[in-house]
C-alpha cells in the first residue's frame, strides 16, 4: 500500500513537472540593444579602384532602414539624376542612373539616415567612397555653417567646393564636390584631390547646386588647399598595483583644415512687382508689393473723375511692401468702382528696376452678412419710427379731449423720444498699457481708424497724491503720431515717476477722426512699478567697433536693445527673470543687423552671444566682464533658446553622468584628434591673420 502512494506522488510530480514545461507563456526581454548596423560586406568593397558598374550594394548585421534619405544622403559628384537609393532587408543599394565620370573618386555620404528596424539606432557619419580611376582621393576639410544672424546650426544644407575660383562659378555652375551638414551644423567633404578651392553653403532649395538669389547661402573668402599633418599621441597601460607597464605611441592623421566656418545668410534679395490690389472695406484700399520700396508709389485717380485733392491717409509698413490707403472722400467711399493710375517700379527681365504705370481697378461689394444687418437695423428704425408716429398721434388725440395717454404708454413714449445710442457710431479707442506699466513706458492711444484732432484742452492728466489726485505740474504735451507708418498710434510725452499713481482722463468727443466721428469718455489708472521692483545690468565688453546688445527673453523675442559705448554697455530698470545678450558689430552704424552679398563679397555683420543665462532678482544689480571670443563660436548661444537642436541619440544608453557643460557637449573630431573647439576669435579675420602670420 505504502509502494503504491509512492509510485502515484512521483507520478503526480512528473506530470506537474510537464505541465509547467509545455504551458505557453511570455519570455523575458534580454537588455534593450543600443548597437547601430554593423557592415559586413559591400560590393563593391570601400576605397575600391577602376569601377566599372553602376551599383553600390552594402550588408549590415540586421535588418535596415533610410529615414530621411532625401534630407541626409548625399552623393559627391553630384550625378545628374538621382541615383535610385533603397533598403531590402539588411542590404542598403545604390543604383547610378547616368554614367559615372572617369577617373573620378564618388563619396556616398550617409550622415545618420541608416538606422535599424528594430530599435531605430542610427549608423551616424557613414560614408562610402571608391574610384573610377587608378587612384582614390583621400583629402579632407571640415568645418561647421551657422545661421548668420542667431548663431543657429544649420542642419542638412549642401557645402561644396569649387576648383573653378571665379566669381561666377558659385552662380553659374553647380558645386563639383559636396556634402552635408550633419544635425549640428558640422561637415566634411571627404576624398579629395589636392588643389585650391572655393568654399560655399547652400540651402538648395531648386536642387541645382548653385547659387539663386532668393536661397540661403554661405561663402569663404579666403582659398583653401586640403592638406595632412601627422601627430602622435601615448597612451599608458598599468599594471593592477598601479605601475607603469607599457607606454603605446601611435601616429595620426591629420587633415586639414578643420576648422571652416561658414555663416550662412540670405541677401533678401525679392522682385519688385504689385503682389495684390483689394478692397477689403468701403473705405480702405490695399496695395502689397513683392518687395521693399525706398518711396511710395504715384496714386493718380481716374474715376471717378471729381474727388478731393487729398483723398486718404496711407497706413505702411517700414517697407513699404504692404499700403493701406484709407479713402477720406464720401464720395470715394461710396462709389462701388474706383480705377487708379498708379505708378511704381518693377523689376524687367533683366534684373533691372524700371517705372511702369498700371491702371488699377479697386471693386468693393458689402459681404451679405453685412447687408442682411444693414437691413436688419433699417428695418427696427423703420418700426421705431413708425411706433414713434403712431404715440404721438394718440397722445395729440388725447390732449384735445382733455386726457393723457396711460402711464405704460407714456414711458413708451420717452424711451422712443430718446436718441438712440447704437444708431450714432463712436471711434473706438484704447490705451496700449494701462494698470500696472514699467518705468519708461510711454502711454499710447491705440485707434481703429485714423485721426483728425485731438482737443488738447479735453486731455487731463493727474497724479495721487495720498487720496487725493492733483493735476500733473509737470511737462505734459500733446498727444502726437508714434512714427509716420501708422496714423492710428498716438503717444502722449510725459515723464512718469517711478512708484507713482497717475490718472489720464480723455473727455467725449476730445477725440475727432478723419471721418468725424468721437470717443467716448476715456478714464485709466497707471501705476508706476518702483525701482526696488528691478534689476539693473552692467557690462564691460572688449569690443571697439559700433555695436549694439539685445536683451533676449526665452522665446528669444528683443525686450530691448542698447549702445556699446567705449566698451560698456547698461540696461537699467529690467523686470525681474530670466534673459539672453546677443551683441552685434554694427559696421556700418545704423543700428540693425544687416545681411551679406555675394557679389559685393560683404559678409553678413557679426553676431556673438552671452554664453549664459542671466537670471535677474528685483533689486539687484549685475556687474559682468564679457570677452566675446573667449567662447567657441559654435558653443556661444545657450541650449535653452537654440531652435535647431540635434536628434536624440537613440544608439546610446541613457546615463546620469557627472559631468561639466564643456564634457557633456564636447564632440569627437571627425577625424579622432580630438581637435574641435577651433571656432574661436574674430571669425571672419581669423583666416586672415592666419595668412599673415605664415
Amino acid at each position: 500500500m505504502n509502494r503504491r502512494w509512492t509510485y502515484w506522488l512521483w507520478g503526480l510530480a512528473v506530470g506537474l513537472a510537464l505541465a509547467a514545461c509545455a504551458s505557453i507563456g511570455s519570455p523575458e526581454g534580454g537588455p534593450r540593444d543600443y548597437t547601430p548596423p554593423q557592415v559586413m560586406k559591400s560590393s563593391p568593397e570601400p576605397g575600391t579602384v577602376n569601377f566599372k558598374g553602376n551599383k553600390v550594394e552594402i550588408t549590415f548585421d540586421e535588418i535596415v532602414n533610410l529615414k530621411d534619405q532625401q534630407k541626409k544622403v548625399i552623393i559627391s559628384p553630384a550625378p545628374r539624376t538621382q541615383p535610385l537609393i533603397r533598403t531590402v532587408g539588411k542590404k542598403v543599394t545604390v543604383e547610378f542612373r547616368d554614367p559615372l565620370e572617369e577617373n573620378t573618386t564618388y563619396v556616398i555620404d550617409f550622415s545618420n539616415a541608416i538606422e535599424d528596424n528594430n530599435e531605430g539606432n542610427q549608423l551616424d557619419g557613414y560614408t562610402f567612397a571608391f574610384s573610377t580611376g587608378e587612384v582614390i582621393d583621400t583629402l579632407a576639410v571640415s568645418g561647421i555653417v551657422l545661421r548668420a544672424n542667431d548663431l543657429e546650426p544649420m542642419q542638412h544644407v549642401i557645402v561644396g567646393l569649387h576648383s573653378n575660383l571665379d566669381d561666377s562659378a558659385f552662380t553659374s555652375l553647380p558645386l563639383e564636390r559636396v556634402s552635408r551638414t550633419n544635425d549640428r551644423g558640422k561637415f566634411t567633404i571627404r576624398n579629395l584631390k589636392p588643389g585650391s578651392y572655393h568654399l560655399f553653403a547652400i540651402n538648395d532649395v531648386d536642387g541645382d547646386y548653385r547659387m539663386a538669389r532668393t536661397e540661403d547661402i554661405a561663402f569663404l573668402d579666403e582659398i583653401i588647399m586640403p592638406t595632412t599633418s601627422e601627430y602622435t599621441s601615448q597612451d599608458t597601460v598599468f599594471t593592477f598595483d598601479r605601475r607603469v607597464d607599457t607606454v603605446m605611441t601611435a601616429t595620426h592623421t591629420l587633415y586639414l583644415p578643420n576648422d571652416l566656418l561658414l555663416c550662412m545668410f540670405n541677401e533678401g534679395y525679392r522682385s519688385h512687382y504689385v503682389k495684390q490690389t483689394t478692397r477689403p472695406e468701403a473705405n480702405k484700399l490695399h496695395v502689397l508689393f513683392g518687395a521693399p520700396n525706398d518711396t511710395l508709389p504715384a496714386m493718380d485717380i481716374i474715376r471717378p473723375a471729381v474727388h478731393q485733392d487729398n483723398w486718404c491717409q496711407v497706413e505702411r509698413t517700414a517697407d513699404n511692401d504692404s499700403l493701406f490707403y484709407w479713402l477720406t472722400d464720401s464720395a470715394l467711399i461710396k462709389t462701388d468702382t474706383i480705377i487708379v493710375a498708379m505708378t511704381y517700379l518693377r523689376t524687367d527681365t533683366a534684373d533691372r528696376l524700371e517705372q511702369v504705370t498700371d491702371t488699377i481697378r479697386f471693386g468693393y461689394r458689402k459681404p451679405s452678412a453685412q447687408v442682411k444687418e444693414e437691413e436688419k437695423k433699417a428695418k427696427e428704425r423703420e418700426e421705431r419710427e413708425k411706433r414713434l408716429a403712431q404715440l404721438l398721434e394718440k397722445q395729440e388725440k388725447a390732449a384735445a379731449q382733455g386726457k393723457e395717454l396711460n402711464e405704460g404708454e407714456l414711458e413708451e413714449l420717452k424711451e422712443l423720444q430718446r436718441e438712440n445710442p447704437d444708431d450714432i457710431p463712436k471711434l473706438k479707442m484704447e490705451l496700449a498699457k494701462s494698470g500696472t506699466i514699467d518705468v519708461g513706458d510711454s502711454i499710447v492711444l491705440k485707434f481703429e481708424t485714423p485721426i483728425a484732432a485731438i482737443d488738447p484742452a479735453g486731455v487731463h492728466f493727474e497724479i495721487k497724491r495720498d487720496t487725493l489726485w492733483v493735476p500733473y505740474t509737470g511737462k505734459v504735451e500733446p498727444f502726437r503720431p508714434v512714427d509716420d507708418y501708422n496714423p492710428m498710434r498716438y503717444w502722449m510725452p510725459v515723464t512718469t515717476l517711478p512708484d507713482s499713481t497717475y490718472r489720464l482722463t480723455i473727455d467725449s468727443a476730445a477725440v475727432t477722426s478723419v471721418y468725424g466721428l468721437h470717443n467716448e469718455e476715456l478714464k485709466k489708472e497707471l501705476k508706476v512699478r518702483g525701482l526696488e521692483e528691478y534689476a539693473n545690468i552692467y557690462f564691460k565688453v572688449n569690443v571697439k567697433q559700433n555695436a549694439f546688445v539685445e536683451l533676449l527673453n526665452s522665446s528669444e523675442k528683443v525686450i530691448r536693445t542698447v549702445e556699446v559705448n567705449n566698451g560698456e554697455f547698461e540696461l537699467l530698470n529690467v523686470s525681474p527673470g530670466s534673459y539672453y545678450l546677443r551683441l552685434t558689430i554694427d559696421s556700418n552704424a545704423n543700428g540693425k543687423w544687416d545681411t551679406g552679398n555675394y557679389k559685393e563679397h560683404l559678409q553678413p555683420e557679426e553676431v556673438y552671444y552671452y554664453p549664459k543665462k542671466l537670471r535677474l532678482c528685483a533689486n539687484w544689480d549685475l556687474d559682468e566682464n564679457w570677452n566675446i571670443y573667449q567662447t567657441a563660436i559654435d558653443l556661444q548661444k545657450p541650449e535653452e533658446i537654440k531652435h535647431n537642436k540635434p536628434e536624440q541619440a537613440k544608439n546610446k544608453v541613457e546615463k546620469k553622468q557627472d559631468k561639466t557643460r564643456d564634457e557633456s557637449e564636447e564632440d569627437e573630431d571627425e577625424f579622432g584628434t580630438g581637435m574641435n573647439r577651433t571656432y574661436t576669435g574674430n571669425k571672419y579675420n581669423d583666416a586672415k591673420n592666419r595668412r599673415l602670420n605664415r
